[in-house]
């Protein structure tokens, strides 16, 4: 399955790597690999997720307090909507699309 993201998925992903590597040499690249697993793990099975609302499916990362929110567009793309921290407000990115 193919995987698209939303053009403000690229800027959360730089400001929560450039975060942890401010914390710890190394630790964004932790995080972004930790991201890339999930990602595959949704390419591969997106319909085991659990849905918000919607057609808006999220997953939980395992090491980092974050949360994945997308959709499957006509079984055969997976768009990637928000990654946000699992402190934000649960309706941030809700609407996109």
């Amino acid at each position: 399955m193919r995987v698209e993201y939303h053009p403000s998925v690229e800027n959360e992903l730089r400001q929560i790597i450039d975060f942890y590597n401010e914390r710890a040499l190394g630790l964004g690249d932790q995080f972004l690999n930790e991201f890339e697993k999930q990602i595959l793990n949704i390419s591969s099975t997106p319909k085991r997720w659990m849905i918000i609302g919607g057609d808006i499916r999220r997953t939980l990362m395992k090491r980092f307090p974050y949360v994945i929110y997308f959709q499957t567009i006509e079984d055969q793309i997976v768009r990637v909507t928000v990654v946000k921290h699992q402190r934000r407000h649960p309706k941030y990115g809700i609407r996109r699309r």
